[in-house]
């Protein structure tokens, strides 16, 4: 019997030394003060992969198949950084209430993600965005070369496979941090002609800007790449006097990646837009060189769309829209009137500081033929407060409000997908501008005059 167990243990032994490796992630835990009832994982595009149901209790289990490196968990209102490797079995322990500060992992896998729970912290101490960019240059690469070998060293004692894989991207997360110096500065420092000097570190020298690989696996690395490919594109477009457009598409035939080629025409495709001058020559280009059949419909679509939105055109229209002042408003109710139209909200930053530029414009053409007309886009729960802002900031011009906020159908039609947003329309309802300079813009006065308004 004694022989027929060691036996069976023997087998046993095999067939799980045969075995096939496990293909998945257990992922479980408590969590204290749970700011949700779910945890969402997101890859390193941002994009959710899985939702985890969270109990009353704050504890939560889930298998993760094919999860091979840098991810990021979201519980509702904060964010933090996990790496997930199939065959880990990982167990996180946190209270919200204190987020970054309590998480603590067990299980396998856990050196390497205690490690990116620290490593968020480290990164805190070393300053903020604020800080980190406000600083001079010296003190700037002297914090930023500290920080970097203080997160090294933290890695003595984490996997080594992990951990040189790390180190790699340790360094494109240094170099992509370098890359944003030179504009960070001068707008944190308020030094507008602030420029590196010539000792500063030169981010591209020596890497590979065609590792499919590191494209794929680091972040980083995709915004190095990023940056690169447009500091090439802008230097040409000046060097030859071209737009940005024609040579970020001859560019883009130089590059050797198949990989990178299409995610960068696919970062371009986005520009292709209403506020793009120069839409229709990217358009053309992408269409040109890229074979991805799905991407070049929907492109053709959006590139339509902003055919219908040229100068000339039959301007879309709202209808019944409420007036602050009593009743409802239409753009037919305009006709015979240049309109001028701000589409705003009362919670957005940009918008209001275009306020007290938009009264001077006001004023200079009361009694000319325009019509100033701001339409917010409040939800309907902000109702009040938008008439309270009109009344507090003495907005003048026509106050109206859309009947459905970003859903409303002229802001569909107009692809407005940020504001403030400014158009002008001619006395007929023709489209003079879908993308019209800002009331704090010269050009919008020179536009006005132009047009004889």
């Amino acid at each position: 019997m004694k022989k027929l167990m060691l036996g069976l243990f023997a087998v046993s032994l095999v067939a799980c030394n045969n075995a096939e490796p496990a293909n998945y992630v257990l992922f479980n835990g408590t969590i204290k003060n749970p700011n949700s009832k779910s945890l969402t994982i997101l890859d390193d595009s941002n994009k959710p992969v899985r939702q985890i149901k969270v109990s009353d209790t704050g504890a939560f289990a889930d298998t993760i198949f094919n999860a091979n490196g840098y991810y990021a968990f979201n519980d509702g209102k904060e964010r933090s950084e996990i790496y997930l490797q199939d065959g880990y079995e990982l167990t996180l322990d946190m209270d919200a209430k204190e987020f970054d500060e309590t998480i603590k992992y067990s299980g396998n896998g856990s050196d390497v993600n205690n490690y990116l729970s620290q490593k968020f912290m480290t990164k805190e101490k070393a300053g903020s965005t604020f800080q980190l960019y406000s600083m001079d240059e010296e003190k700037y690469l002297s914090t930023m070369n500290t920080l970097k070998a203080d997160l090294e060293k933290s890695l003595e004692n984490v996997d080594a496979k992990f951990a040189k894989q790390e180190k790699i991207n340790l360094n494109y997360e240094h170099l992509n941090h370098l890359t944003n110096y030179e504009p960070a500065h001068r707008y944190f420092s308020k030094k507008k002609d602030f420029k590196v000097s010539e000792s500063f570190p030169n981010v591209l020298e020596g890497i590979d800007l065609n590792n499919e690989e590191h494209y794929k696996k680091y972040q980083a690395y995709k915004n190095i790449v990023g940056y690169s490919f447009s500091k090439v594109a802008r230097e040409n477009s000046k060097k030859n006097g071209t737009s940005y457009e024609t040579e970020a598409i001859a560019h883009l035939k130089e590059l050797k990646s198949d990989v990178i080629r299409g995610a960068i025409l696919k970062s371009l495709a986005g520009q292709v837009s209403v506020m793009n001058p120069n839409a229709e020559d990217l358009y053309k280009g992408i269409m040109e060189i890229s074979t991805d059949e799905k991407l070049k419909e929907r492109l053709t679509k959006q590139y339509n769309a902003i055919l219908t939105l040229a100068e000339g055109k039959d301007s879309p229209v709202f209808v019944n829209y409420e007036n602050n002042a009593g009743g409802t408003t239409s753009l037919a109710d305009l006709k015979g009137k240049y309109v001028y139209i701000d589409v705003w909200a009362t919670w957005c930053k940009p918008c209001k500081d275009e306020i007290p530029h938009l009264k001077k414009v006001e004023e200079k053409y009361h009694d000319k033929n325009i019509e100033f007309v701001s339409i917010s886009i409040d939800e309907e729960k902000d109702h009040e407060l938008w008439k309270k802002m009109i009344k507090d900031e003495s907005l003048g011009g026509t106050q109206l409000m859309a009947d459905a906020a970003w859903g409303s159908k002229f802001v569909q039609e107009y692809q407005i997908n940020g504001i403030p947003r400014f158009i002008l329309i001619d006395p007929t309802g023709k489209i003079v501008k879908s993308y019209a300079p800002r009331p704090s813009d010269k050009k919008l006065i020179e536009l006005f005059d132009g047009l004889k308004i």
